[in-house]
């Protein structure tokens, strides 16, 4: 044996006897007691009333607030009682008419939109900051912010993969650990909902999109992930799995044959509508879902049950 090939084996076994030394970290789960977060709600609080079941109180972050999915959920989570909104947005070309539909619409409450790249860490941090200075607190995020990319995996480029895992499941992290972080902070527990698909229960069809799906596929494994860690806070984090939904992603003639695929392969001979994906939405942010936690809610007319 070589010195050279000794003192690699050397330090081999010295690496290996250190990682039989380490500890790992144990998540703490909470206790569920009444002086914990995750106590039972007292059944005095107004959530049992019929017009209080899917209350949403406090104040929420939507991220892709000003997209189609985004700016409806926006809007059912204010008719459902929600009192503050801060909408984040990279598309600065909407983000004036739809906070004026708004304001217009829920002249009472306190709406606005910020500018925030949910890549962007730094930027994420200072922006959750702002919307907490500016609404009181943060007891709701839900992440709409994302792209899709149909490229044929074997022509597909390394800098597409990354830039759709990037938004589509990075970003979602970001955004998720910076109000967590608020949340918990506050005290107060919150709700957090990320937007998945059914791209993340199986392969789509026709087009192929893998990066898409790999991405959402994720999310789902990280709301497990989350749910699991922050329930002791008081922080619930589910998600929503749409299907194909009328929104610009799928407009335009060069996507009609897709469209007439999707709805035929779809028990309800269609695709959804956005105000259709509300329910769960606001079922998922409601007073009272606090036992509702890492939760999928797949909302796609059937087309995953083939």
């Amino acid at each position: 044996m070589t010195i050279l090939a000794s003192v690699q084996a050397t330090s081999a076994d010295s690496a290996r006897a250190e990682l039989s030394k380490r500890s790992i970290p144990h998540m703490i789960l909470s206790t569920g007691d009444a002086s914990s977060l995750t106590a039972p709600p007292s059944v005095d609080d107004g959530t049992a009333c019929a017009d209080g079941r899917f209350r949403v109180k406090g104040n929420a972050i939507v991220t892709g607030g000003t997209g189609t999915l985004g700016f409806a959920a926006c809007n059912a989570l204010l008719e459902h009682g929600l009192n503050g909104l801060a909408m984040f947005d990279v598309n600065a070309t909407q983000d004036s008419a739809q906070l004026r539909q708004l304001k217009e619409r829920f002249p009472e409450r306190n709406i606005a939109c910020l500018h925030v790249d949910v890549t962007n860490e730094a930027a994420v941090q200072v922006a959750v900051h702002a919307a907490a200075e500016l609404l009181g607190s943060i007891d709701h995020l839900l992440c709409f912010s994302g792209i899709v990319g149909c490229v044929d995996a074997l022509d597909m480029s390394a800098a597409h993969w990354r830039r759709i895992i990037d938004v589509n499941t990075t970003g979602s992290f970001i955004c998720a650990q910076a109000c967590a972080r608020k949340m918990k902070a506050q005290g107060s527990g919150g709700s957090i909902v990320f937007t998945a698909s059914i791209s993340a229960h199986r392969v789509n069809y026709p087009q192929p999109q893998a990066a898409y799906n790999v991405s959402k596929a994720a999310l789902i494994t990280l709301k497990n992930c989350l749910a699991a860690e922050w329930a002791r806070y008081g922080i619930r984090t589910n998600s929503v799995s749409p299907g194909y939904m009328d929104t610009i992603l799928n407009e335009g003639p060069g996507i009609a044959e897709a469209r007439d695929i999707w709805a035929a392969r779809n028990p309800t001979g269609r695709i959804g509508m956005p105000d259709e994906l509300t329910g769960a939405v606001v079922m998922l942010s409601a007073a009272s879902s606090t036992y509702i936690n890492g939760t999928d809610v797949v909302v796609d007319g059937g087309a995953i049950a083939f």
